[in-house]
């Protein structure tokens, strides 16, 4: 049986891991979905090249920026109640999707699915290596 590496590794290093991952996969994203949004606007030349690099950062910033309040919060969560459970996963996406709706009007929905979703995610998670 593999030693999971959240054990024994800082919190904080965890959540820069998964920074650097998920802004990667966000850039990925926005490079993708930029030229789309791009065309669909209408937009050509230089404002165009301008739209696609705004779209890329934002979505590389948001994505990183999720996965490091989510990465922190659970594994902050996980070693605060010493379990590894459904729970922990359910209160992190919680305070992420917060931390994310809270310029929403309906900040409390957003963290509410964003937690379901993670809770979702991770019972997936758990069948699959069973």
């Amino acid at each position: 049986m593999e030693a999971d590496l959240a054990d024994y590794m800082p919190c904080s290093s965890i959540a820069v891991d998964s920074v650097l991952r998920m802004s990667s996969a966000g850039v990925i994203w926005g490079a993708c979905y930029g030229p789309f949004d791009a065309e669909r606007l209408g937009l050509s030349g230089s404002s165009r090249a301008s739209y696609i690099a705004k779209t890329v950062g934002k979505c590389g910033f948001y994505c990183g920026l999720f996965a490091g309040i989510f990465s922190f919060a659970h594994c902050g969560i996980q070693r605060y109640r010493r379990r590894k459970d459904w729970v922990n996963t359910l209160s992190a996406g919680v305070v992420a999707g917060a931390a994310f709706g809270a310029g929403t009007r309906n900040w409390k929905q957003v963290a509410g699915i964003t937690g379901l979703f993670c809770t979702f995610f991770q019972f997936a998670k758990d069948s699959k290596s069973v």
